[in-house]
């Protein structure tokens, strides 16, 4: 029987769990694998050979293909993961052959504030400690390929600032000409560490390497991890890796990771990394993971790879999108999707009575504190004014064609009263609702979910991006922040301006995705507005651009790519037993 989560952490739970997990050889029958397409990382944890799996099955009929999202979230999340896990297992109840994909988490995270992302209460993905810290290494090999890149380009600089031309021809090196103050990279590390954020390399001697301003950011917002996201192949992988612009030389022109013959080199430390993981649900079904978090400052979607292959595999298969239906669901929409040609047969938007408290006037909750006993207390006000937010997201799905189920993700501590006001608006909006309580009871607590998503699934689905490729960056922009985000135009700075000028005078930049990055606290760009905020423009004050995943990436408002961490980080009570070697306090 497991274990009551209202009385025992999360990692409690997942411990009691894991004393009955199937092994990979288990999972790999149940789920008609052939032994070759098994890779295995000990009895718990395999990767899987998607291009043995994909070339075997590809006659067989793509299954139903399910988004899950959700409202813009408070800090401490909406519970998508949970939600995810428990519906696959509600399905599963249903006697459906299903399966899911999420996302890696990030240390980040996991030794900060938010927690590991497998999931909570009886809905969890296990085993909890290798998800938890590097599962089977694929941010280990992200992080070493980006910064094998920073080690390319900056060596090069020191080269060519030492070396005259005869020098460097005997060498063999040709000069790149660099420019130090036009470097698009800088290093990462898979950590909130706001100290690196800015820095100066490079101090000593002319053998030091060369100084110069530079910069952390955290793993997971690597374009290495774009390419992991998006990538249909190996081949197409590589292809896109070469493209990775490094820095611009004094004339102004891109020097690409091709360029310092550095690309393969990157290429070879993802070539294992590009498998999806096999993992479990705390009852028992397969669970791929595979990319990373974050849709705020990157794609953060779970990969096309693990997508393609769980759609191969079973009837039905569950993926994941980062935060809010305005940024992650807009990337699912409008980059993911039309990278993989896939569409999803339903959405499934994760809400919460706290989160709606929130958007409708609670005090905002602050990540390292103790939640405010207001959101212990009945409030149906709060509640229907926050649905406001909540009604915008199924506006969201809607543009884009696919059918919007939401979740009421559950807690023991909600009203009827409460979820009766949020079950009637959102019948009033013309869209399915559940009541799920998963996270208390798994996948028993998930049937009324997994009934209407499959109700859902019968529904014809009139799938439409919201922008042509032909439409320019600009022009995308301005619909994004209207059509999605809500706001009255977009304001652009004299820098952001600058850049779109050029990437629309090329035509291939101009046919790149546009990958937002903006806060995920706010469907605005200032995350202290909640609910849907009015009389509003989207500030741009940057646009980058990423070739090798074919991404321009406008940023919007404050919003920094190297998060920092907290005065009461996760890491404070996480340790492990010298007695068993098992680790402890992970959430």
């Amino acid at each position: 029987m497991p274990i009551d989560p209202t009385k025992h952490a999360d990692w409690e739970v997942a411990e009691a769990a894991e004393k009955n997990m199937k092994t990979v050889y288990e999972l790999a029958e149940e789920m008609g694998l052939d032994k070759k397409e098994l890779l295995p990382h000990g009895h718990y944890v395999a990767k899987l050979d998607y291009k043995a799996i994909l070339e075997r099955l590809k006659d067989r009929p793509d299954g139903k293909y399910i988004d899950v999202t959700a409202i813009t979230p408070t800090p401490l999340g909406e519970g998508k993961s949970t939600t995810t896990i428990g519906l696959l297992q509600g399905m599963g109840k249903r006697g459906k052959h299903v399966m899911a994909a999420i996302r890696q988490p990030s240390g980040g995270p996991t030794m900060n504030i938010k927690g590991s992302a497998a999931g909570g209460g009886l809905s969890q993905c296990i085993p909890l400690t290798p998800f938890s810290l590097g599962l089977t290494g694929d941010i280990n090999a992200i992080m070493n390929a980006h910064n094998l890149a920073m080690v390319a380009m900056t060596a090069r600089m020191q080269h060519e600032f030492n070396y005259n031309d005869e020098q460097l021809a005997k060498r063999k090196l040709k000069r790149l000409d660099m420019n130090p103050r036009n470097v698009q990279m800088g290093w990462i590390m898979d950590f909130c560490a706001q100290a690196l954020r800015k820095m100066v390399i490079g101090i000593g001697g002319k053998m030091d390497g060369f100084m110069m301003e530079s910069k952390f950011d955290i793993a997971v917002s690597s374009e290495v991890m774009a390419i992991l996201s998006v990538a249909t192949d190996l081949k197409d992988f590589r292809e896109r890796m070469g493209k990775i612009v490094v820095a611009y030389n004094k004339q102004g022109n891109p020097v690409t990771t091709e360029d310092l013959e550095v690309a393969g080199a990157m290429t070879a430390w993802m070539a294992g990394a590009i498998n999806p993981n096999l993992m479990q649900s705390i009852e028992g079904q397969p669970v791929l993971v595979h990319a990373g978090p974050f849709a705020n400052i990157a794609i953060g979607q779970s990969s096309i790879i693990a997508d393609r292959v769980g759609l191969k595999l079973s009837d039905y298969h569950i993926t994941e999108s980062g935060f809010g239906a305005d940024i992650g669901y807009e990337k699912f929409w409008n980059l993911k999707c039309r990278y993989s040609g896939i569409k999803p047969d339903a959405t499934v938007i994760v809400a919460t009575i706290r989160a709606l408290k929130c958007h409708g006037g609670a005090p905002v909750p602050v990540p390292g504190r103790p939640i405010p006993a207001e959101y212990g207390e009945e409030n149906v006000e709060w509640v229907e004014k926050g649905c406001e937010n909540l009604i915008h997201h199924i506006n969201t799905v809607r543009k884009s064609g696919a059918t919007p189920v939401v979740c009421i993700n559950a807690f023991y501590t909600d009203t009827k009263a409460e979820i009766e006001t949020v079950r009637k608006m959102v019948e009033a909006a013309g869209a399915r609702v559940a009541v799920s309580e998963h996270w208390l009871k798994g996948g028993d607590g998930a049937l009324e979910l997994a009934d209407a998503v499959l109700d859902a699934c019968d529904e014809e689905s009139n799938f439409k991006f919201l922008y042509d490729l032909d439409v320019t960056q600009r022009h995308r922009i301005e619909m994004i922040a209207e059509d999605v985000y809500g706001a009255d135009g977009v304001e652009f700075s004299s820098e952001a301006l600058q850049k779109l000028k050029a990437i629309e005078a090329d035509p291939e930049l101009g046919k790149f995705g546009t990958c937002m990055v903006k806060t995920h606290l706010s469907l605005s760009d200032n995350p202290a507005l909640k609910g849907v905020p009015k009389g509003w423009k989207l500030f741009v004050r940057d646009v980058l651009i990423f070739r090798g995943a074919g991404f321009v990436v406008p940023v919007a408002g404050d919003i920094k790519l190297m998060p920092g961490t907290s005065s009461d980080p996760a890491y404070r009570r996480i340790d492990v037993d010298v007695e068993t070697g098992k680790v402890k306090g992970l959430f």
